[in-house]
């Protein structure tokens, strides 16, 4: 647990940019925002590192410039260097920060990974629009009984980003997370499906409202957003991982089935029961689980930076 310093405010007014972000941005370049949690807490060293490097190369690849965001030492940063990504895959001590804990952690001086709500928020401060992840979090199962609701979604009720993403986790409780989205006012677009994906699954059983094929569509509904003017909303753009790489659809119902079931036996609530879900699943299926999640997310990535590029030529 970090203390919180007593000599006086010392949090950063806005995050740091790396030279390479802020002339992007300056220059209208294409930028994609990637989250740090999936490589500081989502995956085994040393693949994480590898696969941290990999999700930025294929930024490159669809020509934009990506921006990992995480909190080092107090200072927010958009886009890291190449000792600092070692350092996020490498530090064990690294906490994981959402939205709320982004303040008491700039003014504690502590390092941190940001999840999808921290890494929304920060990199729309920066002036970033598009950002590719693996799936959101939602509302929980069972959430009359525990109202647990992923932070996600509020924070991205008032954040006007594009999220390129798999759907939400299947651990969760798919159908009541979309009805969420929409009572929020949250835009989600299916990428070349009628379907809500899966995260591993490439259909979840949930229909989607609308479908776009392209990534310039994508941006012409985000300059329809700016347009229309209201509330800040993000946009999410539900891509669904591609069916050979998805989790073979049995297996992942069965181990679902198992892993909700120990996780009942053995009392675990609240913010343990994701970890404890997604970890029952990468063991009890081999591995298959952690192949499909980076699967998406790598589709995702690819996926956002092509989005990426078209915003930046509507918007020169």
């Amino acid at each position: 647990m970090s203390s919180l310093s007593t000599d006086g405010p010392r949090a950063v007014a806005a995050p740091a940019l790396s030279d390479e972000v802020a002339d992007a941005l300056a220059a209208r370049v294409p930028v994609v925002a990637l989250e740090s949690t999936i490589i500081a807490h989502g995956l085994p060293r040393p693949r994480n590192l590898q696969v941290a490097r990999e999700l930025e190369q294929i930024v490159r690849d669809a020509g934009a410039v990506p921006a990992t965001v995480a909190v080092l030492d107090g200072v927010p940063r958009v886009g890291l260097d190449k000792d600092q990504v070692e350092r996020v895959a490498q530090d064990p001590s690294l906490r994981k920060l959402g939205f709320r804990d982004l303040a008491p952690a700039l003014a504690a001086g502590a390092s941190g990974a940001t999840t999808v709500s921290g890494t929304a928020f920060l990199a729309a401060r920066a002036g970033i629009r598009v950002f590719g992840t693996g799936g959101l979090g939602g509302v929980h199962r069972g959430w009359t009984e525990v109202q647990d609701e992923s932070a996600d979604l509020s924070l991205l009720a008032r954040t006007r980003i594009t999220v390129v993403c798999a759907g939400v986790k299947s651990i969760l409780d798919v159908p009541a997370t979309l009805q969420r989205l929409e009572t929020l006012g949250i835009g989600v677009l299916g990428y070349g499906t009628d379907r809500f994906p899966g995260f591993y699954l490439t259909d979840s059983g949930e229909p989607v409202d609308w479908t776009v094929r392209a990534p310039d569509e994508v941006a012409a509904v985000m300059a329809a957003q700016d347009a229309l003017g209201g509330h800040e909303s993000a946009l999410i753009v539900a891509n669904p991982v591609a069916a050979e790489h998805q989790l073979d659809p049995e297996l992942h119902d069965r181990v679902l089935a198992q892993a909700l079931a120990a996780a009942d036996r053995e009392g675990v609530t609240g913010q343990a029961i994701t970890p404890f879900l997604l970890a029952y699943l990468t063991e009890h299926t081999g591995g298959a689980s952690l192949e499909a999640n980076l699967a998406a997310v790598r589709g995702n990535v690819a996926l956002a930076g092509a989005i990426a590029a078209s915003w930046a030529e509507r918007s020169r």
